[in-house]
């Protein structure tokens, strides 16, 4: 699933091909995505200037100025930019939606498993119900070692728990809290209210250090992932814990062990990490 690297990296591509441009109109191939795609999208989006491209968590929102187009990649989503009259520009059989531009861009939609999204508001989009209840963005000063202090007091849930919580912190996956963790040499099994001011400063520390060194990578691609120019990101090949079951620590050398955690797998080396 692209998290928050992944989605900031394909923010950042379509950024300068999008802002100031005006949308023709819009191709719905199939609006069976994990939401219905609204069915008047392509006559509401058409004559309108994007103007701001920016991230909220791992949502993509395209400031219209009468509304903001929503777009989530799901699991397998990737958004790509494409000359309508190019060869490349031929639909796929996945290829579920593509907004067309006045000067013949395509951002297009393709999202094998559909559970992304592609929604419209024309309300405050902060307030919509997707991104209302979101925590602060993990590469921002709201986010600090005091913060995560202070919403850990009195939980028992673990700490990689409290990480991928939205509510808490907005966008850090699976992949990135194990490996964040590891950097801080915290176990992703620890009682996230047993951490103290000094552990959890460190953590959010690790948590932003990883963030930015993964983006700077391009992001993760480990199956379907690609940018917006279709190359894929090379951060897996920096991986210290993810995936690594029973390799040698590249710090201490002990085995990486595997654990399973809210059905999602964790990673983690019983010397490093406390």
């Amino acid at each position: 699933m692209p998290e928050l690297p992944e989605v900031e990296v394909i923010c950042r591509g379509i950024v300068s091909h999008l802002e100031g441009q005006r949308i023709a109109g819009a191709t719905i191939r199939n609006p069976n995505l994990r939401w219905p795609v609204p069915p008047d999208l392509g006559q509401t989006l058409r004559g309108l200037q994007i103007g701001k491209v920016t991230r909220r968590g791992k949502y993509i929102l395209l400031d219209c100025g009468q509304g903001t187009l929503i777009v989530h990649l799901g699991m397998s989503g990737s958004l790509r930019l494409l000359i309508a009259t190019a060869a490349a520009a031929v639909p796929q059989k996945h290829d579920h939606a593509d907004l067309v531009l006045d000067n013949g861009t395509i951002l297009r939609l393709k999202d094998p498993r559909r559970f992304g999204a592609i929604l419209w508001t024309s309300s405050d989009v902060m307030s919509h119900v997707l991104l209302a209840q979101l925590g602060p963005e993990p590469l921002t000063e709201a986010f600090s070692g005091t913060f995560l202090y202070r919403i850990t007091r009195g939980r028992r849930a673990s700490i990689k728990e409290v990480l991928m919580n939205s509510r808490m912190v907005v966008g850090v996956g699976n992949i990135y809290a194990n490996e964040a963790l590891f950097h801080a040499n915290i176990t992703p099994m620890s009682t996230a209210g047993r951490l103290g001011l000094r552990r959890c400063a460190r953590l959010v520390h690790a948590v932003k250090d990883t963030l930015n060194l993964a983006i700077k990578a391009g992001g993760s691609s480990l199956r379907d992932f690609v940018d917006s120019g279709g190359n894929p990101g090379y951060f897996q090949q920096q991986y210290w814990v993810y995936g690594r079951t029973g390799k040698p620590c590249r710090k201490c050398r002990a085995n990486i062990i595997q654990v399973t955690q809210g059905q999602r797998s964790s990673f983690y080396c019983p010397r490093c990490q406390r």
